[in-house]
């Protein structure tokens, strides 16, 4: 499958659900429902239309839980050809490495379906609203692209052991190992997408996006260095140096 470059702009588009909700928040609650997507293969063109995910996990006004950690996990069939990289509690184990203020406003994972309109521009996960969802990859952990990657894009993939190999007629092929691919998901995917939901400062997509590749940076890749040995070795860190 050709992976084309995703242009979506982070917009207002959202369910008719979403869209109530969103009219009663204020503030800080209002700035958490703009979506923070990762395109797969490109930047967000800020000038299209943004379309929100399938499913609304309708937040809470206020939190009941006792546990900062009981956050829900909604798991759908990945689609034919996909796979979830990460399992319910491998997303627990690595979210309790957090400290519980990180992980409090988290109501909803969800390992999403993949469907014939998200082949189209898919993405390696997003945030709305109080809801972090995770799209699966394909079962060949190689992800065909048509376009070169851009350098930031080959650095990234090869922190986590990701290896770009370009082939025939300009197409680009991303292959994974399932090591390097729930390390990706772990300590970059996951830690962006919750970077956003954190993000009570920034409105605008590019600021946005700053504030969630240092989050990512610094509680996912570098708290990852620091681990215990064991931890390390289960997710068999970046062997390639």
């Amino acid at each position: 499958m050709s992976r084309k470059h995703h242009t979506q702009r982070a917009g207002k588009r959202m369910p008719p659900a979403a869209a109530r909700h969103s009219a009663s928040l204020k503030g800080s609650q209002r700035q958490r429902t703009v979506p923070g997507k990762r395109a797969r293969g490109g930047q967000p063109n800020l000038e299209l239309p943004y379309s929100p995910p399938e499913d609304w996990h309708e937040p809470k006004d206020k939190p009941t839980r006792r546990d900062p950690y009981g956050f829900r996990i909604a798991v759908q069939p990945p689609g034919e050809g996909y796979q979830h990289v990460l399992t319910p509690a491998e997303i627990r184990s690595r979210l309790r490495l957090l400290p519980p203020h990180y992980v409090a406003p988290l109501e909803v994972v969800q390992l999403s379906r993949m469907t014939r309109k998200k082949e189209r521009f898919p993405c390696y996960g997003m945030q709305w609203g109080s809801t972090l969802y995770l799209y699966p990859i394909e079962t060949t952990l190689i992800e065909s692209h048509c376009r070169p990657p851009k350098p930031n894009q080959v650095t990234e993939a090869a922190m986590y052991g990701g290896n770009w190999v370009e082939g025939a007629n300009g197409r680009w092929t991303l292959h994974w190992t399932d090591a390097a691919l729930k390390d990706f998901y772990l300590n970059n995917i996951l830690m962006h997408e919750l970077g956003h939901l954190l993000d009570e400062r920034n409105t605008g997509y590019r600021d946005r996006e700053r504030y969630a590749e240092w989050f990512a940076l610094h509680y996912g890749y570098k708290q990852s260095l620091r681990l215990e040995p064991s931890v390390r070795e289960r997710v068999q860190r970046r062997l390639h140096g």
